[in-house]
């Protein structure tokens, strides 16, 4: 009888102790350019690294935006952050998605669009 009250105990308490929660992370690269630049010189400087981030909740699976348009809201927020005007240009263009929560009951993803801004001089 104590065996079993001490099982019982250690099982218990393994059960509060133990996290619950579920968290992943994947990085991509979903640019699908094929442009290909070959430099003669060193006309160009990388001026800065811009990131635009999404993100979305789910509740028993029901709620949010579909994957896509996560992708295209966070890339719209590094393209609006990035300031492209004259002869600047995004490169190495990276996507980074983690999701995290308790699921099935409540499940976060984070979407994160990142790349370097590059200037061209004459």
């Amino acid at each position: 009888m104590k065996n079993r009250s001490i099982l019982f105990s250690s099982v218990a308490l393994l059960f509060i102790l133990s996290s619950c929660g579920v968290s992943h992370s994947f990085m991509l690269n979903q640019n699908q350019n094929t442009t290909q630049v070959h430099l003669g010189s060193n006309n160009f400087s990388v001026v800065e690294k811009v990131s635009g981030t999404s993100e979305v909740s789910y509740v028993l699976a029901f709620g949010g935006l579909n994957k896509r348009r996560l992708y295209q809201d966070a890339y719209s927020a590094m393209v609006k952050d990035a300031n492209l005007t004259g002869s600047k240009a995004l490169i190495n263009i990276v996507t980074e998605e983690h999701i995290g929560g308790f699921p099935p009951f409540f499940t976060k993803r984070t979407l994160t669009v990142s790349a370097n801004v590059v200037e061209f001089t004459d």
